[in-house]
């Protein structure tokens, strides 16, 4: 006989305390990405003053730059820059993945699919690599300062395209075909599970404490477009 799984004392939590997300998903959605792209943009214009800064067109006096009492020294500089890039691009890239999953894409173009939801990743690159390129090429910093920042600018390329990628996208057909299924039935998810289930009391949530409840469009918008292999039927993805 199989051993019962046994339940732990669960908090249920609404998605949007009851509201649904379809009549607002467009002008959010135009928000988040409009959001994403100012964001993107101070990425780039860091990574540009940064450039500027080594090729001697943004000048710094030798001794440092002199911020009230505060002198920075040109790794401090750069590195100050590269981090408030890395910010820009993982905070901008999270807002665009968001907006996907409200409103996602068609796949129908499959190269147009992944280019719109990998955009984080291809600013990441935009926003690092010429000047990783550029600090490779540089003779006018002393090779230590030369050897930490460029070691720096890799590893905040790496975090950043990391953070950037989606790697669960979500297609449109997706979300229809799920909506077509489910309608405006209610859903549930969990903090860190990966999948929506049709019933609350399905066997592999047993074990979870907070329960998210909410309609299809909340759970895509969650990132939780997957259907639980126990509690969804076959063939209703």
């Amino acid at each position: 006989m199989a051993k019962e799984t046994k339940r732990v004392e669960r908090k249920y939590v609404s998605a949007s305390k009851g509201e649904a997300v379809t009549k607002e998903a467009k002008p959010r959605t135009t928000g988040l990405r409009i959001g994403a792209v100012v964001l993107w943009l101070f990425a780039i214009a860091c990574e540009a003053l940064c450039i500027l800064y080594l090729n001697g067109t943004f000048f710094v006096p030798s001794e440092g730059l002199k911020i009230l009492s505060i002198t920075l020294q040109p790794m401090t500089i750069l590195i100050i820059g590269i981090v408030a890039d890395l910010i820009f691009v993982v905070i901008g890239s999270q807002l665009w993945k968001k907006a996907n999953h409200i409103n996602p894409i068609s796949k129908k173009n499959k190269v147009k699919f992944f280019l719109w939801n990998q955009m984080g990743l291809i600013v990441a690159v935009i926003a690092f690599m010429p000047l990783i390129i550029f600090l490779l090429k540089d003779k006018k910093l002393d090779a230590k300062t030369r050897k930490i920042v460029s070691v720096v600018a890799a590893i905040a390329l790496l975090v950043a395209g990391a953070a950037s990628i989606d790697w669960s996208p979500v297609s449109q057909e997706e979300l229809e075909e799920a909506k077509a299924t489910f309608g405006e039935g209610t859903v549930f998810w969990t903090t860190f599970g990966k999948s929506y289930h049709l019933e609350d009391n399905c066997r592999t949530l047993y074990r979870s404490r907070n329960i998210y409840h909410g309609t299809i469009e909340e759970a895509f918008e969650a990132n939780r477009h997957d259907p639980c292999d126990v509690c969804v039927p076959q063939g209703g993805e």
